[in-house]
């Protein structure tokens, strides 16, 4: 007996708009049919939901009660605007190219073109390029519905090429904005593509104006491929002010003898599912990836990854630091996989979460899958209020309650934030979740 699927509310929604929303997509004949694919393949997988074990914690078939439009009109922003939003993170010295819900805004970016660094608009190279239908593909995770859904939707991005050999003198900073007054939706893809040899940093930002809705749906894909011997630090920071839902994937493909640092911030938004995805292609390569993320009300933070040693002599560290309140939860899945031919993999993953509350829930599940015998592995996690010991340390020295509290947690989130290589970046990253700190009950 067959039985039919009934499609949620918001499912038949994200269908429909399709229709409507494909002919304002970019893109050739070839790019239309990708995209009318790929909608097809999220007609048949639906929402992820708890059923499936790499979703078992964040149920989008419940939690997404409904889908929201592209914005109507474009408000006008200045480079104030994008200033504030930015808070501390507009005193990092970058080369910088600005999104405002989803779409490029030239007058916004300030761009250095001296041969090192291109960065072109995904919009327009989709429309121009035969060879862009690449950045449309997903590393063959074609049973991913939250991919299929970029793909099908994605109407701008930036495309990054650091030339072999560069060494870029600051950061290029990608300023996702959100500046819509009604609640919308927006999807973005990026393409990083870093050259054999190069050195450089790209950080993005996604952040809101205050006049913005409160209500939001992000779906951002990033792609990135680092060259043979690059060094290559990336870091996300996702700050919003209330609300909304922030899905988005890391896409990460590491040439032999690569260096790869990355690094994801989060707080502020109601819903977040941070996928990553980072495979070795070739020997002698390094991860290091880490991340600090703080959550409190109701907010939902998921950091689920898997880092694929696919060839010998790799090396991969992760890191991941939480703080919850309230009725906060966070989740943290790391998996692990080690191929027959990687020996001499050596891998090492740690989470870690304060919980302030009795009411949060953290829910860890590491995974290590190994199928070669010559390789050092290991993992580990841990869940803990503060250290009554360390309080009542700090009190006897004549610290406040209050303020030993905040120095101890800070000092927890301090040891993520470390990872980053940046000082300008790794102050603004630390102000930022200060405020957050300040903010929280009982800090």
């Amino acid at each position: 007996m067959n039985v039919a699927v009934l499609k949620t509310k918001t499912e038949q929604a994200l269908s429909e708009a399709f229709g409507a929303a494909a002919p304002e997509l970019p893109g050739t004949p070839e790019i239309v049919k990708l995209r009318r694919d790929a909608m097809g393949r999220f007609g048949s997988l639906g929402l992820p939901h708890r059923r499936i074990e790499a979703w078992k914690y964040t149920d989008l078939r419940t939690l997404l009660k409904e889908a929201l439009p592209a914005p109507q009109k474009a408000p006008k922003v200045t480079e104030a605007d994008v200033v504030a939003a930015l808070g501390p993170l507009a005193r990092v010295v970058a080369h910088r190219v600005v999104f405002v819900d989803g779409r490029y805004a030239p007058d916004l970016s300030a761009l250095v073109a001296d041969g090192s660094v291109s960065v072109a608009s995904l919009a327009t190279l989709l429309e121009s390029d035969g060879t862009a239908a690449e950045f449309l593909h997903n590393n063959g995770r074609d049973d991913d519905a939250v991919l299929a859904l970029n793909t099908a939707y994605a109407a701008d991005g930036a495309v990054i090429d650091i030339a072999p050999d560069a060494k870029l003198d600051r950061p290029v900073l990608i300023v996702s904005l959100r500046a819509a007054p009604e609640a919308s939706f927006a999807a973005t893809r990026n393409i990083v593509r870093v050259g054999e040899g190069a050195e450089a940093t790209v950080i993005e930002a996604h952040v809101t104006l205050p006049t913005a809705a409160k209500d939001f749906q992000v779906n951002a894909v990033t792609k990135l491929i680092v060259g043979k011997g690059a060094k290559f630090a990336h870091v996300k920071c996702t700050h919003a002010t209330g609300g909304g839902t922030h899905l988005a994937n890391w896409l990460a493909e590491l040439g032999p003898d690569a260096d790869y640092r990355g690094f994801q911030f989060t707080a502020g938004t109601a819903l977040v599912r941070n996928q990553i995805g980072v495979v070795f292609a070739g020997t002698g390569s390094n991860l290091d990836l880490s991340g600090a993320f703080l959550a409190r009300g109701g907010e939902h933070i998921d950091t689920t990854l898997v880092v694929d040693h696919a060839v010998p002599q790799c090396t991969s560290r992760e890191l991941f630091k939480g703080v919850l309140d309230d009725h906060a939860r966070g989740i943290f899945q790391g998996k692990v996989i080690v191929r027959p031919d990687a020996q001499k993999t050596d891998g090492k993953q740690m989470a870690q979460v304060l919980m302030l509350s009795p009411d949060t829930e953290f829910d860890s599940k590491p995974e290590l899958e190994i199928y070669a015998d010559d390789v050092v592995c290991g993992h580990g996690s841990t869940s803990a209020d503060l250290d009554e010991d360390l309080l009542f340390y700090c009190q006897a020295r004549g610290i406040p309650a209050a303020q030993a509290r905040a120095l101890l947690i800070e000092s927890f989130v301090g040891e993520a934030l470390e990872k980053v290589d940046n000082e300008e970046l790794r102050d603004a990253l630390a102000e930022l979740a200060r405020g957050w700190l300040h903010e929280a009950k009982g800090v």
